[in-house]
């Protein structure tokens, strides 16, 4: 029978346990759903035969959250959770949110600032010899020295700080079973250096073949240029394919040693990790807080694909998923649909099906398989590769079988959808039934920027892909007699963005007719080549320098100038134009962004009735 893991120890003695083998420990409520990162790698290790205890966002101030299910026969496993926590915690200008979706209730504070760290060391003080094995999104980020964007400053390998025996990064499918099998076989926690996958700490490197040496911790934190040099090779040796062993030196303190990528899921194995017995549902002790947000997001989405080819700088796909496409086949989608189908608020309505790019659904090309991924180049930008396979009939077909499904009354393609790579697929047939069928008014796209300087820095295609996207996109529509819209995502402050750069924007804005209720500034999170230029002021690709908008009041005025009509933003759009020397756009002509000053204390007061008698607009 389906069920929940043990909470509790009564779950525990209920099954009939004594003991379990693993306690999983996470910053998220427990949502037993394959869109959650801990209920995949619980799920795989229950497969395989290993029993876990399911710790939720227990309380760092209190030792005996821990100590739920007593000492584990192999080990502890720490999360993170699906964010970084302080990604969670905070937005780009560092003010605390408000709500966490991944909480019950939404309600923000549960989970400790650098959970997985404040988890790893509250364990190891209880249980100072158990192997503990970090996981998840917050510690595959941070598995070397990075630039940790809330304290501005180099932080080490989260492995220096939290105490923890092994890191998993990536995935994490075929490390955390390897991990499990090789502690199961009675091999020591400090033996298990030969995983994929997985980082360690080293006394010496008598034992460590084939490596490449980074700059050691206390250089990376004298000289930028050398945290730049060392981000480049991280960065280049992500493939499991090419990639080397990575090794950076800590002094005293010994090694922090990173073993090459795990492998990429087979397709089979896709299949397999996406049916196995989910419970597809918030645990229900949060029912009485009102349920945990993030799940209403996902609940009725289907992930049909991993990785990402995209290659844009400010995202971190690149060092977590890697570049592979890996994906699920047709059968198995099919199968979680009519599963789907089978639940009582299920409306019919499909929310989405993707990944981190809807529309890749196979390598980018064939060479990919055998070579690995190009160390020296992207796929898409600054231009498709001519290696480039760009084809969507099998993501149409996926669609089609889904939509002709007797429950189903509607999908929606809602993750990202890469509109460079539907350029360079000369068929239209994609775009034509993404139109007709899979999108509801609106497509959202993430052009980012209109700079090319800025663009070339983000690793996205120069605008003039995106406006012949926007040319073909009216003209399916227009065929189709359909009025629908694109929302375009927009980014303030990227590295490269001069204030001149953010006035271009806003022209192209003011031009557009449209005015972004929201826009993202630039998030400097750990382990993005973005990151790296913010910190260090060098793109590191090239080593050139890169302008970069650190203060906090620049900032401000480049998202001002994104929503110059707001009138909370006069100020700081008026001080933006004028410091950008672009004076032209102060006045009252088609042109202009805003009034000046007197005039428009004087049209706002004339608006209201408060100007003297005899008084004159203007």
């Amino acid at each position: 029978m389906r069920d929940f893991l043990p909470i509790c120890r009564k779950d525990m003695e209920k099954r009939g346990w004594k003991e379990v083998d693993f306690v999983y420990v996470c910053g998220d409520a427990y949502v037993d759903h394959p869109s959650f990162g801990a209920a995949i790698i619980t799920r795989v290790l229950e497969a395989h035969g290993y029993r876990i205890g399911f710790i939720s966002q227990p309380d760092w101030k209190d030792e005996k959250s821990i100590q739920v299910f007593g000492m584990p026969r192999l080990g502890f496993l720490v999360s993170g959770g699906n964010m970084d926590s302080m990604v969670n915690h905070y937005t780009a200008s560092k003010k605390r949110r408000n709500q966490d979706a991944y909480t019950p209730g939404g309600v923000i504070g549960r989970r400790s600032d650098y959970a997985s760290t404040v988890y790893c060391n509250l364990i190891r003080k209880v249980y100072k010899k158990v192997p503990i094995i970090l996981g998840g999104i917050e510690a595959s980020l941070r598995r070397l020295a990075h630039y940790d964007y809330w304290s501005d400053s180099l932080k080490h390998s989260i492995l220096v700080d939290s105490q923890a025996n092994l890191l998993i990064y990536g995935m994490g499918e075929h490390a955390v079973v390897e991990i499990a099998d090789a502690l199961a076989s009675g091999i020591d926690i400090t033996d298990i250096t030969f995983i994929k996958g997985t980082v360690y700490r080293a006394k010496s490197l008598e034992s460590t073949y084939d490596f490449i040496e980074l700059p050691s911790y206390e250089r990376l934190c004298s000289d930028k240029r050398e945290y730049a040099r060392s981000f480049y090779i991280q960065y280049c040796n992500t493939d499991f394919v090419t990639a080397k062993c990575l090794v950076e030196s800590y002094g005293s303190n010994g090694y922090v040693v990173q073993n090459p990528p795990s492998e990429p899921l087979t397709q089979l194995e896709m299949d397999d990790v996406y049916e196995l017995p989910y419970m597809r549902a918030y645990h229900p002790i949060y029912e009485k807080e009102g349920g945990v947000p993030a799940l209403g997001e996902i609940k009725f989405s289907i992930t049909s694909n991993r990785g990402c080819f995209g290659g844009c700088n400010f995202c971190a796909l690149t060092f977590h998923q890697g570049r592979v496409i890996q994906a699920r086949s047709h059968e198995s989608i099919l199968r979680e649909v009519q599963e789907m189908s089978t639940a009582p608020d299920f409306k019919g309505y499909i929310h989405d099906v993707g990944g981190p790019t809807a529309n890749f659904r196979f390598p980018s090309c064939e060479k990919q398989k055998k070579y690995g991924v190009c160390q020296n180049r992207q796929c898409l930008v600054p231009e498709p590769c001519e290696n480039l396979r760009a084809d969507h009939k099998d993501y149409l077909s996926l669609l089609e079988k889904i939509r002709k499904l007797p429950y189903v009354k509607k999908v929606f393609v809602r993750s990202g959808i890469r509109f460079d790579y539907v350029m360079a697929d000369r068929d239209d047939a994609f775009l034509r039934e993404l139109c007709k069928h899979y999108i509801s008014g609106q497509l959202r796209v993430a052009p980012e920027h209109i700079s090319n300087v800025v663009l070339e820095r983000m690793g996205k295609p120069h605008h003039e892909v995106y406006q012949k996207f926007m040319k073909r996109y009216q003209r399916v529509n227009s065929k189709y007699g359909k009025e629908q819209f694109v929302v375009p995502y927009l980014m303030s402050s990227h590295p490269g963005s001069t204030l001149k750069e953010a006035v271009k924007l806003a022209e192209y804005i003011r031009d557009l007719g449209y005015m972004p209720e929201q826009v993202q500034d630039f998030y400097p999170t750990p382990s993005t080549l973005s990151t790296c230029m913010y910190y260090t002021g060098i793109d590191p690709r090239t080593m050139e320098k890169v302008y970069v908008p650190v203060s906090k009041h620049e900032k401000a005025m480049q998202r001002a100038l994104i929503q110059y009509r707001n009138p909370d933003h006069y100020d700081l759009v008026r001080e933006a134009l004028c410091k950008a020397g672009r004076q032209d756009l102060i006045g009252f002509g088609d042109k202009c962004l805003i009034a000046p000053r007197k005039e428009r204390w004087r049209e706002k007061n004339w608006k209201k009735g408060k100007l003297p008698k005899g008084g004159k607009r203007g």
